[in-house]
């Protein structure tokens, strides 16, 4: 797999209001995490950190720090603004040449189903899967072949069976499904019958968190 090029600065670890200016600026905070080196607490670029985010593909990570120190890496944990989906944090992991690790992979699904000819719909449940692979087996995404599905088929965990990668969701999980347009029709209807506005719910005024990183 293509190794990505990813700069950043140390940091020092800051008060929530400080990193909130270090986003304004364009720089989103994050923290390298390694078994084998120190954490380091970081930032980058939200230019070069957004397509390695939001992408459909694993990317495995040259961090360079300070210009100089390089780290093999992937990205662990992502958090996003909860109204612009903004990042406002990663954390990194540090790979270890001959341990195994674990992280998401997304799957990506291949074929044209029988079912959707016959006017059935892909339902697409699980658009990641939790993996363990060594450094060298990581995949930049799994690939599902759906082409033999019909209506009423569907894809569990314990139909995949890749080469030297462990997958760790439950077994019995469907990934993907093909549905008659009359079911899902259904269960839209069924939903919208049940739902009622909510009653508003009155929150009390409580302890402020703490600082994202004090």
């Amino acid at each position: 797999m293509e190794k990505t090029v990813l700069k950043a600065n140390l940091r020092k670890t800051g008060t929530k209001s400080e990193l909130n200016q270090l986003r304004t600026a364009g720089r989103v905070p994050g923290v390298f995490y390694s078994k084998v080196s120190e954490t380091l607490s970081i930032d980058v670029s939200e230019k070069e950190i957004n397509p390695i985010v939001f992408t459909a593909e694993t990317h495995l990570i040259s961090l360079q720090v300070n210009g100089h120190e390089e780290y093999e890496c992937v990205i662990k944990d992502i958090q996003f603004d909860p109204v612009n989906d903004k990042v406002v944090h990663f954390d990194l992991i540090g790979l270890i040449k001959d341990e195994t690790f674990q992280l998401e992979v997304p799957v990506q699904l291949v074929g044209s189903p029988i079912g959707v000819k016959e006017g059935g719909l892909i339902q697409h449940i699980m658009h990641k899967l939790e993996i363990e692979c060594l450094p060298k087996d990581i995949p930049q995404h799994l690939e599902v072949n759906i082409a033999q599905l019909k209506i009423g088929d569907s894809v569990h965990v314990a139909d995949l069976n890749f080469e030297n990668i462990k997958i760790l969701n439950p077994k019995d999980s469907v990934v993907v499904a093909i549905t008659h347009p009359k079911q899902v029709k259904e269960v839209i209807v069924e939903e919208g019958v049940k739902a009622e506005p909510a009653e508003p719910e009155v929150i009390g005024k409580g302890k402020a968190s703490e600082d994202e990183e004090n």
